[in-house]
This record gives structure tokens, C-alpha cells and sequence, in this order.
């Protein structure tokens, strides 16, 4: 598998937000994931695991797109695993 071009966390992160994820203390999240070549790994862990840096994934009050999210997972190579994780995450936090 072809790494993607280092901005495409970047673009990865975009699509996120636009299918209704609200990302907090999204330049931290920026920033760690430009600091490292494996920045999915990066991400997973992230998302699982920074809250105590003040990162947090949560739905808008108008709603996610699953069906979006789900189709921008699989567009930047995340397992399926890790997309059902972030999805159970996000409705959690409804």
C-alpha cells in the first residue's frame, strides 16, 4: 500500500468535519498528526486515546452523515474495525 501525501490527514480531517464531526482541540490534533509519517496509526490512537490532551470527536447538534463517515474510512484505508469504533464513539457522545 502507497502512503498518501502528507496532506492528506489534512484532507482526511476535512472530510470528517464535514460529515458532522466536530473535532476539540483540533490544532493539537493537526499538529501531531504533520509530526509523524504514520499518521493513521497516529489518528487511531488519537481518537482513542486524547482526551487527556483535550482531543475529542463529537457529533454536530444537526447530526453525522454515518454513511459519509463510513465512506471516508474506507476512501483512506482505515480498517473496518477502527471506523465502527469512531462510529460507536460518536454516538456515545450524543
Amino acid at each position: 500500500m502507497g502512503s498518501l501525501s502528507a496532506e492528506s490527514f489534512d484532507q482526511f480531517l476535512d472530510s470528517l468535519k464535514k460529515a458532522g464531526v466536530v473535532i476539540s482541540n483540533e490544532c493539537e490534533l493537526r499538529e501531531r498528526l504533520a509530526e509523524v509519517q504514520r499518521w493513521r496509526f497516529a489518528f487511531a490512537t488519537l481518537a482513542s486515546n486524547g482526551s487527556l490532551l483535550g482531543i475529542r470527536f463529537e457529533g454536530r447538534s444537526s447530526g453525522v452523515n454515518e454513511a459519509e463517515i463510513h465512506r471516508v474510512f474506507a476512501l483512506f484505508q482505515f480498517p473496518e474495525s477502527l471506523r465502527a469504533a469512531f462510529a460507536a464513539n460518536l454516538k456515545a457522545g450524543y
